[in-house]
């Protein structure tokens, strides 16, 4: 039986973690809930296992617990805030509510932020913004460290630089968010500390060859993530995950150019509101007619029918909430530690 947790416990012991370790309690709201979200979705990668190197971050200065971020450039549809590495979560949401106020009136807008902490998961954004009817993107790098190659080398360059989107159909939100990479740092790192291999090529070792030994990220000189599409199709890939950087560091004016400012990332968010443009009755008309064209399309032999993107990671999300979340094993003994240094109890799983 899996054992679950309590999404709504969960949420309040990681915001009152976050408020004693120095954040306000805004802002720590906010991050518990976008953390436990990417829980509640399964990427769990991303979620609460987040929650410790955030403290951290938090205990070192840095992640700033205190403060708005500032506004360095302002017109009715875009602007550019210097994130000054305050929570990458807070930031985040409150850009893509900012964004989603104002593409009610101009039919969308844009916030690109500089120099915020780490974001956690981008799907985790989605449905608050889709549920509204409107598209919302988000992309993201982190000018301070680098894991990809670019195609055809062998020394990082880039992050897996992941690109989120979500848009409203009539049988529910469709939602994207894939790295530029086949595979992620955090993923890396988990199956390296499991001690198992990924079921197919996923880096390239310190000399360029193809490995799916997670332990060639970590040797000296180290080796890399493939970009997206490995051996046969990375150009693709890593090209567009040149255009994250474009869009991200170099649209909000810091990113490696600039001396490194730490874990964290550049970042744009971007709401497009349908009922501006060709109007909601007919983008749901479309999309829901896809969304019929995916269901019935005949499935490979002996494989599981089409599905939408996001479609399982809605589905898995509507059955935390209402059965209680599945964490991965290694996060309720990092729970129960944060709850013994900080003197409070870890949330109890569900009988």
């Amino acid at each position: 039986m899996t054992t679950r947790w309590d999404a709504g416990a969960l949420r309040a012991f990681a915001a009152t973690l976050f408020e004693r370790g120095g954040m306000e309690e805004e802002k720590a709201t906010v991050v518990a809930d976008v953390l436990v979200e990417g829980d509640l979705m399964g990427h769990d990668t991303h979620g609460l296992a987040l929650l410790a190197p955030y403290l951290d971050g938090l205990a070192s200065g840095d992640m700033q617990g205190e403060g708005r971020p500032t506004v360095l450039t302002a017109t009715p549809v875009a602007e550019t805030w210097e994130g000054g590495k305050l929570p990458g979560p807070w930031l985040v949401r409150r850009a893509a509510d900012l964004a989603s106020e104002r593409a009610m009136t101009f039919g969308l807008a844009a916030v690109s932020i500089r120099r915020a902490h780490h974001i956690a998961c981008l799907a985790a954004y989605l449905p608050r913004v889709v549920e509204r009817g409107q598209v919302l993107l988000v992309l993201s790098s982190d000018p301070g460290t680098a894991s990809v190659a670019p195609w055809g080398g062998t020394r990082r360059v880039i992050t897996p630089n992941p690109i989120a989107a979500g848009w409203p159909s009539p049988t529910g939100p469709v939602m994207i968010d894939v790295s530029m990479s086949i595979t992620t740092n955090g993923m890396t790192g988990r199956r390296r500390a499991e001690g198992t291999r990924f079921p197919y090529p996923a880096l390239l070792d310190a000399e360029g060859r193809p490995t799916n030994d997670p332990e060639a990220f970590f040797t000296e000189p180290a080796g890399t993530l493939l970009p997206l599409g490995g051996m046969a199709a990375g150009h693709k890939g890593f090209g567009l995950g040149l255009m994250v950087e474009a869009l991200t560091s170099a649209l909000g004016g810091y990113g490696r150019a600039d001396p490194p400012a730490g874990w964290g990332a550049s970042v744009l968010v971007m709401v497009i509101d349908p009922a501006r443009f060709g109007g909601t009755e007919a983008f749901l008309r479309e999309t829901g007619w896809m969304a019929d064209a995916v269901h019935a399309n005949p499935p490979v032999p002996g494989g599981p029918a089409p599905r939408l993107p996001g479609e399982r990671a809605w589905q898995r999300r509507a059955q935390a909430m209402a059965e209680g979340v599945a964490l991965h094993p290694t996060i309720p003994p990092v729970l129960a530690a944060r709850a013994a240094a900080a003197g409070i109890a870890a949330p109890a799983p569900i009988a």
